[in-house]
């Protein structure tokens, strides 16, 4: 009874102790972790709070998240006095909904605990860039460049920064230029007054230089009627080259790119024929610049295997393009093997014009799949068919834009025929349009016996793609696993055989 009456009370006291502290506010990473309980609470004990709305399994969120937890202990280890705080909308969808909170992910800072008159923030893409997006609503928004030295120090401190000219920097259009800079914290602003640089870069009027690699890149005029919209939208641009290329530096700002079309080319940078395929790429990108981002993967580049895992290319597939929409994440393989700049870019416009057919984990079964002596399989039916124990199974992976794959439809029907007696099955899959759980190791076409044997087994087939050479294989393998089979048979019995008799010596 007295262990009865201890454990009540344990229970008891836990959820007192869970209760009234049902509004505590927990840290996930020097985050704050907000909920509908606790946001009233971290408004009043936090006199900044930047907060950051944001669904967990979205991609782009994904990157803003991680960024996000660096900047909160940054801030936290400075003894700022702003704190972060996370709002996982999927969880507290009553808090989002209150707040009116309907664009993910999304940044809004709150002040002196006014729910209701939020700061909106931009969607950052670095740790840096949130602080610095801090800093810059306290101070200058841009630096001031006096003279040619302060110039060349600045334009020389990073690949990208942006260069306002104007003749007045305190009135008129530059207040527009300084609203952008509090924006845009991702990148160095500089504004200057100074005729010397007007002269150095012939200008002379109010304009905007985006400068890249200490060279001028683009050019902004401004104007009397222009609004901070236009020149986000003209540095949002113009701020990536025209391809990018795919890297630890360059990933956060492709995942948070305004441009949620992807156009992805997974390539070996040091084979032949690279650089021809390049140019053709990068031609299509400057006909598309605003409407479509433009990355290049080096399949060569051992660490991006994460990202090639992610898209399940493999770097013996390349060259491979795939468009990508960062919205839903549906994926789009060009219908080709022809990657000059014409075919690219008719699939661009194609994808735009929502004619592209997305790339998908398995198409449907077709109607009378297994009527025909080659027999269709997609990724449905595949593992079903190709590894069922009483039958040998001789698949054809095909790419159907790939004449080397459609030269090889007349010798597997020839084979279909010349095995329409026997326990062989003849198959073809179509593999850019269905996923397996299977490394092929190989380019398209490839060829892969499945012998009807006990335990999972794939031979793959390298020889003359020629009838006999290939009848010849089939039935040497067929006999190689009856041999494996009857081996297999005979130690199960032999396991048996000798389980039993332990059992009768214990008896």
């Amino acid at each position: 009874m007295k262990v009865y009456v201890t454990l009540c009370l344990c229970v008891y006291l836990h959820e007192a102790l869970a209760e009234s502290d049902s509004d505590a506010i927990l840290e996930n990473k020097d985050v704050l972790v907000l909920t509908k309980s606790n946001f009233e609470r971290a408004l009043k004990q936090h006199n900044q709070l930047l907060v950051h709305f944001y669904a967990p399994l979205s991609g782009q969120s994904l990157g803003s998240i991680l960024e996000f937890r660096e900047a909160a202990g940054a801030l936290k280890e400075a003894e700022s006095d702003v704190r972060l705080g996370g709002v996982d909308v999927k969880k507290e969808k009553d808090l989002a909904a209150s707040l009116n909170v309907t664009i993910m992910p999304s940044l809004r800072l709150y002040l002196s605990g006014d729910k209701n008159n939020p700061v909106y923030c931009p969607v950052l893409k670095s740790s840096t860039s949130i602080i610095t997006w801090l800093k810059r609503r306290k101070g200058p928004s841009a630096d001031i460049i006096s003279n040619l030295t302060q110039l060349d120090k600045f334009i020389g401190e990073d690949e990208l920064v942006v260069l306002g000219l104007f003749k007045d920097l305190e009135e008129g259009i530059v207040k527009v230029f300084y609203e952008t800079a509090a924006n845009i914290a991702d990148l160095a602003f500089g504004v200057t007054g100074h005729d010397e640089i007007f002269r150095k870069y012939e200008i002379s009027g109010d304009t905007v230089l985006l400068i890249r690699k200490s060279e001028p890149d683009k050019q902004f005029e401004m104007g009397s009627g222009t609004v901070k919209n236009d020149l986000v939208q003209f540095i949002r641009l113009y701020e990536m080259e025209l391809v990018t290329e795919y890297n630890g530096m360059t990933a956060s700002k492709i995942l948070n790119s305004e441009v949620l079309n992807h156009f992805l080319l997974f390539i070996n940078k040091t084979e032949e024929g690279f650089e021809e395929i390049y140019q053709a790429f990068k031609t299509t990108a400057g006909k598309l610049r605003g409407k479509v981002l433009f990355v290049m993967i080096d399949v060569s580049e051992l660490r991006n295997g994460r990202v090639m895992e992610y898209f399940r290319v493999r770097s013996k597939e390349a060259p491979q393009v795939r468009m990508v929409n960062l919205s839903d994440s549906a994926q789009y393989q060009l219908p080709s093997d022809q990657f000059d700049a014409r075919t690219l870019l008719e699939f661009c416009l194609g994808y735009l014009d929502g004619k592209a057919k997305p790339k998908l984990q398995s198409e449907p079964i077709p109607e009378n799949w297994d009527t025909q002596p080659v027999k269709e399989l997609v990724g449905m039916n595949f593992e079903k068919v190709a590894f069922n124990h009483n039958k040998n199974v001789i698949v054809l992976f095909y790419a159907p834009w790939s004449s080397e794959s459609r030269a090889l439809f007349p010798l597997w029907e020839e084979l279909a025929e010349h095995f329409s007696e026997k326990d062989v099955v003849v198959a073809k899959i179509d593999i850019t349009a269905n996923d397996v759980n299977l490394h092929l190791g190989e380019k398209y076409p490839s060829i892969k016996l499945f012998p009807a044997v006990y335990s999972e087994r794939v031979v793959p087939y390298s020889g003359k793609r020629k009838l006999k050479p290939i009848v010849t294989f089939i039935k040497k393998e067929i006999e190689k696993a009856k041999t494996d089979k009857a081996k297999e048979e005979e130690r199960r019995k032999k396991y048996l055989n000798e389980q039993k008799a332990a059992v009768k010596e214990e008896l």
